[in-house]
């Protein structure tokens, strides 16, 4: 019985267990697993939400997933960490044989308990004492899984219910996914459970946030990506990169999540899926122009003002009526890329940290204070412009933007990008100094610096100029897992709206994912499909809606809304050091021709 054991509580990271389920299947029969998917999500019905409570839209809070007697927790809290990190709790017996009063003390910081039961634990009058006590004050959420004659014993109960009766590790898949908005439920009661849960009940929630499953849920036949693992294993064994990441996003639903190699040559350990990479030029797209796009709504910034109306020290020099909307597109005429690190004297740096050496580059690295004011700055404001209205691709373009976001926005630029987005989207491990909030061994090394800061490089941003501003940049710092970046183009995809939340109008996220130049193929702030492109860029099968970035680290992101497809791949190419092997074999388009290529057989075939 669950009750002659005790209660352990289990806070559960998931760094090296994220066992999502499709990813089993993907590797397995996942034909028969989409059937019993499809079967589990049939037999789920909504109950008791007619203030809509589900799917959650605030998940901004702290979640406790609570198992009373449910044999599949790890795969149900494996996907619920997908969407928000939870903490679990599991066992059967809690403090006393006689209630579970001290289990209540302990989810006194959580806001929100979603508690798995199965159809005999639920007859239990001690859960049942729990459930009543708990959802005086907390948001409840009950997941029961089994026999729908253990539905009587909730009829009391006012909080949210997911009933499943399939009580399977499909069954928590799909619960779990529900809760968060991960599926669409629209199942009702086929009898009468009590006075109050009676034949025809149920409510119809939405798909408000990813989905996880299998290729062949949207067409594709899994053999058809077996080429993706191929490749990336030539790229590791050429020694292009130690490691990379893949997932792939067809219609809000991923279908494609694999990790590949090791952290570094040297590093027995296995890539995981929710390792966290150096974003390197993804920051612009996901970091820098999103907070510029709020600006632009909020009427706080416009697109053709010159820089001086934001940047006081613009005034009376060559920047001074650049507009936004140059700056934005590569045409203000910036230099490239400006070394500062080279032109670093002795005095200007120092091992330790003190009031005169405050600025961290890395552990064992810090800069003078005002560096940035004083030298780097200056030579930004007093470069020179060499072709202003041609597209010259300059990281100067979002040094100038991270200025002109942190004055409108009267914030740090990490700061207000975490609050705006990332913390509201889910998006968990996305954002600047990881080093800050995680332990270093799920962040990815990005290379063994062996010319500038003389150390490897793990957590620390690999950009030299961004290092040097204490790793917050406009064109740099950001780190973030595949599962992050997916959640975030999705937004983008669905053309601003994500997890039951408008983030942008759909106007403003078409007028900067499109081509806005008449000179280039750029967006605003988002690289896009280039037909003249030798070769072609990003892939040779990539449509004309495909925008997104790559980044210098080994990374890129490409969304294709008229396929309502995301393609990320995520590397260290650098590690231990730069090499263009990566490139040269052009192992990132060649992914992406295999997943149009899949895509293609499908629609094929249903014709």
């Amino acid at each position: 019985m669950w009750m002659e054991r005790r209660f352990i509580k289990l806070l559960l990271t998931f760094t090296g267990i994220l066992l999502a389920i499709h990813a089993y299947a993907q590797q397995n029969n996942p034909a028969e697993w989409l059937r019993q998917f499809n079967d589990a999500q049939k037999h789920t019905v909504v109950l008791n939400n007619a203030d809509d409570a589900l799917p959650l839209v605030n998940i901004n809070q702290k979640i406790a997933s609570i198992n009373l007697g449910f044999n599949h927790s790890v795969v149900f809290d494996s996907l619920a960490n997908k969407y928000q990190e939870i903490t679990s709790f599991n066992g059967s017996f809690y403090a006393t044989t006689s209630s579970l009063d001290a289990l209540l003390d302990d989810v006194k910081f959580y806001h929100t308990l979603i508690i798995a039961l199965s159809d005999v634990v639920i007859f239990d009058d001690r859960v049942l004492h729990f459930i009543r006590q708990a959802e005086k004050n907390k948001q409840v959420i009950i997941a029961l899984f089994g026999d729908a004659r253990s539905l009587t014993k909730l009829e009391n109960i006012q909080s949210p219910i997911v009933w499943c009766e399939n009580h399977t590790e499909v069954g928590a898949s799909v619960v779990a996914q529900a809760i968060f908005g991960g599926l669409s439920i629209s199942n009702y009661l086929k009898q009468d459970y009590g006075e109050k849960l009676r034949s025809g009940s149920g409510f119809s929630i939405k798909k408000t946030r990813l989905s996880y499953t299998v290729p062949e849920a949207v067409g594709i036949n899994t053999t058809d990506l077996a080429p993706i693992e191929a490749i990336a294993y030539e790229a590791i064994f050429a020694k292009a990169t130690p490691s990379a990441i893949v997932l792939v996003v067809k219609n809000g639903q991923v279908i494609y999540e694999r990790a590949f190699g090791s952290a570094t040559y040297e590093n027995a350990r296995a890539t995981r899926i929710n390792d966290i990479y150096d974003m390197a030029s993804i920051t612009k797209t996901v970091a820098t122009t999103p907070a510029v796009m709020r600006l632009v709504e909020n009427d706080k910034l416009s697109l053709d003002s010159p820089l001086s109306a934001y940047i006081g020290r613009t005034r009376g020099l060559n920047k001074a009526e650049i507009k936004v909307r140059e700056v934005m597109l590569h045409e203000a005429g910036f230099t490239p890329y400006i070394p500062f690190y080279q032109k670093l004297k002795p005095t200007d740096a120092s091992p330790r940290p003190s009031a005169e050496f405050p600025t961290k580059v890395t552990d064992s690295f810090f800069l003078k204070a005002n560096y940035f004011a004083e030298v780097m700055w200056p030579q930004m404001l007093r470069s020179p412009l060499l072709s202003r209205g041609r597209y010259v691709y300059s990281d100067l373009s979002m040094y100038f933007m991270k200025e002109v976001v942190e004055t409108l926005s009267e914030q740090p630029l990490d700061e207000y990008v975490a609050q705006q987005f990332y913390e509201p989207l889910g998006m968990q491990t996305a954002g600047y100094l990881p080093k800050k909030r995680f332990a270093i061994d799920r962040i990815i090394p990005s290379e063994n610096d062996t010319y500038f800061r003389k150390t490897t490089l793990q957590g620390d941003v690999h950009d030299q100029g961004a290092a040097m501003l204490g790793g917050v940049s406009g064109h740099a710092g950001v780190f973030a897992t595949a599962n992050d970046l997916a959640i975030f183009y999705q937004l983008l995809l669905n053309k601003g709206t994500y997890g039951g939340k408008r983030y942008f109008k759909t106007s403003t996220v078409e007028q900067f994912t499109t081509r806005q130049s008449t000179t280039s193929r750029r967006g605003l702030g988002f690289d896009r499909w280039d037909p003249t492109a030798i070769p072609a860029y990003p892939s040779a099968l990539a449509t004309p809606e495909t925008f997104g970035h790559t980044g210098y680290t080994g990374t890129c992101v490409w969304a294709d809304a008229k396929n309502d497809l995301i393609y990320i791949f995520l590397s260290n190419r650098v590690y231990p050091e730069l090499s263009d092997k990566l490139s040269n074999l052009r192992i990132r388009p060649r992914i992406q021709d295999v997943i149009y290529k899949a895509l293609a057989k499908s629609s094929t075939s249903q014709q």
